[in-house]
């Protein structure tokens, strides 16, 4: 199986917080773990803001950024091509979604596409985002 992050799910994995438990195994079952490039800098943005808000102690910060950079390399990451932004373009317009949101999806599209629908599954914390999703799937059954 071929599961997609997307970073609300791809923080889950080294920040302790509700869903954590869930992404891990999901992650364990898979095959393939693939996110967007954009993840990267979005995971960054999150980590950053759980320090200013003291969630994350110096340490713990260092740890879960250092975490992140190991672990990078052994996902099956989307570059933001002219295709896929036009495709997230056209995504974001039919479901309402935010930009950065309709490039993952347009992302998790090119996995379900390429490992097939039910051989590819998506994790998101975003209900919106989770709805679209299951359309897709749904589309390309």
């Amino acid at each position: 199986m071929t599961l997609y992050l997307d970073t609300s799910s791809l923080v889950k994995l080294y920040v302790e917080e509700e869903g954590s438990a869930a992404v891990r195994a999901c992650v364990r079952a898979a095959d393939v773990v693939a996110t967007a490039v954009i993840a990267y800098p979005e995971a960054r943005a999150a980590f950053a803001r759980l320090r200013r808000e003291r969630v994350l102690r110096p340490t713990a910060f260092r740890a879960v950024k250092q975490a992140l950079d190991d672990d990078w390399p052994r996902y099956l990451t989307f570059d933001i091509t002219a295709g896929l932004a036009r495709a997230a373009g056209d995504l974001a317009e039919r479901f309402g979604l935010r930009g950065y949101d309709s490039v993952h999806l347009a992302a998790f599209t090119e996995i379900a596409h390429r490992a097939g629908a039910t051989a590819s599954q998506f994790s998101s914390y975003d209900d919106r985002l989770n709805l679209a999703a299951r359309v897709i799937r749904q589309e390309l059954r």
